[in-house]
């Protein structure tokens, strides 16, 4: 069945839903995981006259960071559950693009994935990484909520 599954994770509850359903099913299948966390390009701010946010450096040590913080916690789990997992950090990219390239570059043949399960106008403001990876994956996606 599935060999190589790649679990997205921001280090949030929800995915950590999604990161235990990718480990219990590797456990179950003898599958291998790659984690991925996907850091999106810096962008400064601006509001009128004055600009505000993080130098380009400072966020990208905090991104490297915190992506190696959410990673660890990952393997860790992984570990305890005797599943082989590398995990890896996509700087530079939306979403919904790094977890696509993670899933080609690694030859992984599932997707798992947490879903906030946004609706209506929430969901056509805030756009939806998810469905976005639903549209664009080459091979098959679990979603949990």
């Amino acid at each position: 069945m599935y060999k190589h599954i790649l679990v997205a994770t921001d280090g949030s509850e929800l995915a950590g839903k999604a990161v235990a359903a990718a480990l219990q099913l590797a456990k179950i299948l003898s599958a291998k995981v790659t984690a991925v966390t996907v850091t999106e390009p810096w962008r400064g701010r601006v509001t009128g006259e004055a600009a505000f946010g993080l130098p380009s450096s400072d966020f990208g040590k905090m991104a490297d960071e915190q992506s190696a913080h959410v990673l660890a916690g990952v393997q860790e789990a992984a570990a305890k559950a005797g599943v082989t997992c590398t995990g890896i950090h996509i700087k530079d990219h939306y979403p919904a693009d790094g977890i696509l390239q993670a899933a080609k570059d690694g030859g992984c043949d599932l997707i798992v994935m947490a879903s906030h399960g946004r609706r209506g106008l929430e969901r056509l403001l805030l756009g939806s990484e998810t469905v976005r990876v639903l549209t664009h994956a080459a091979v098959p996606v679990l979603i949990c909520k």
